[in-house]
C-alpha cells in the first residue's frame, strides 16, 4: 500500500553499501518516564504483512547480494543471497535464515532486503514486529539509511537503527544513530532490556518516530529514548529521505564470530512492516 502523494521513488537500482559499526557507543540520558512532544503519524503509506504472498513483494523490496566491501564494512562473515533458503515468505511471515554452509567462498549465508528506490520517506513512524534469533555471533537488525548515500557517502547520509541485537544477549537490543562526528564506535545509542522475557521467544514491536528535531525509539509501544540535535556530537543529518534495511548478519565487529555454542540454522521472523507519515 503506497500513498502516491508522498515522495516515494521507484526504480530498480540495487545498492551495495559500505557500513561501519563499532562495539562502543555514546549513550544518551532520556528518561523514559518524561513527557515527550511527538507528531501524530496516522497516515499509513506502506504495510507489508506478508499474507497472500509466496515471494518477497517487489513493490516494496529488493535483495542485496554478496559480501559487500570488507564484509559490509564490518568484517561480517555471511554471503547474502536471494534464495528461499535464506529469504522466504510463507504463512504470513517473512523468514530470514542464517545458515552455516560453504557458499561462494563464505562459510555462512543469510538475507538482507531493502526498500531503496521503492519506499523512501522523510520523517514518520517506521515499525516492524519481529522475533529474533539467538546465539553467539548473530546480528539481526531493522534500520533506515539516508537515500543520498551515493552522493554524500556514509555517515554523512545518516543512519537510524530502530533495532539491532547481539545474538548472545537475548534480552537486550539497542537503538542508535550514526552521522558525521558520531559514527561507528561513537554512535549515539541506548539499550532496551526485557525483564522476565527474551527477544527470541516471541514477537516484539520495534519502532521509531522521527520528526524535524527528534528521533524517538520504542519497544512494544514503550518510549525508551529520544535523540535530538543537542544530543549528537556532530551535524544533524536527518532531514531527507531514508529507506529501510532488514538483515541478519553473521559475525562482524559488533558481535564477534559464532562459536561452538551457536546452533544453525537461525531465523529472524518478521510479522509485518509499517510506515506512517503525518496527516
Amino acid at each position: 500500500m503506497i500513498n502516491k502523494n508522498l515522495n516515494i521513488k521507484i526504480n530498480s537500482k540495487a545498492f551495495f553499501g559500505l557500513l561501519c559499526f563499532g562495539v562502543f557507543f555514546l549513550v544518551t540520558n532520556c528518561d523514559p518516564d518524561e513527557t515527550q512532544d511527538v507528531a501524530k503519524f496516522n497516515n499509513l503509506v506502506m504495510y507489508d504483512d506478508f499474507n497472500g504472498e509466496t515471494i518477497l513483494n517487489d513493490l516494496f523490496w529488493d535483495y542485496e547480494i554478496g559480501t559487500g566491501d570488507n564484509g559490509w564494512g564490518n568484517n561480517e562473515l555471511q554471503y547474502y543471497t536471494d534464495r528461499p533458503e535464506n529469504v522466504l515468505v510463507e504463512n504470513g511471515v517473512l523468514t530470514i535464515t542464517a545458515r552455516q554452509e560453504d557458499y561462494e567462498g563464505s562459510s555462512y549465508t543469510s538475507g538482507r532486503i531493502v526498500t531503496r528506490g521503492k519506499v523512501e520517506q522523510t520523517y514518520g513512524r517506521f515499525e516492524a514486529r519481529i522475533k529474533l534469533p539467538w546465539g553467539q555471533g548473530l546480528w539481526p537488525a531493522f534500520w533506515i539509511l539516508g537515500a543520498n548515500i551515493d552522493e554524500v557517502g556514509w555517515p554523512q547520509c545518516g543512519e537510524i537503527d530502530a533495532m539491532e541485537n547481539r545474538g548472545q544477549e537475548p534480552t537486550l537490543i539497542n537503538g542508535t544513530v550514526h552521522g558525521p562526528g558520531y559514527s561507528g564506535a561513537n554512535g549515539i545509542t541506548k539499550p532496551y532490556e526485557l525483564t522476565n522475557d527474551r527477544f527470541d521467544t516471541g514477537f516484539h514491536i520495534f519502532g521509531i518516530e522521527w520528526g524535524p528535531n527528534y528521533i524517538n525509539f520504542y519497544v512494544d509501544g514503550d518510549l525508551y529514548n529520544q535523540i535530538t540535535p543537542e544530543d549528537v556530537t556532530g551535524e544533524w543529518v536527518y532531514d531527507h529521505d531514508f529507506f529501510i534495511i532488514m538483515n541478519l548478519a553473521v559475525g562482524g565487529n559488533y558481535v564477534g564470530s559464532p562459536d561452538a555454542t551457536t546452533v544453525f540454522p537461525q531465523e529472524m521472523l518478521v510479522d509485518y512492516v509499517k510506515v506512517y507519515s503525518a496527516d
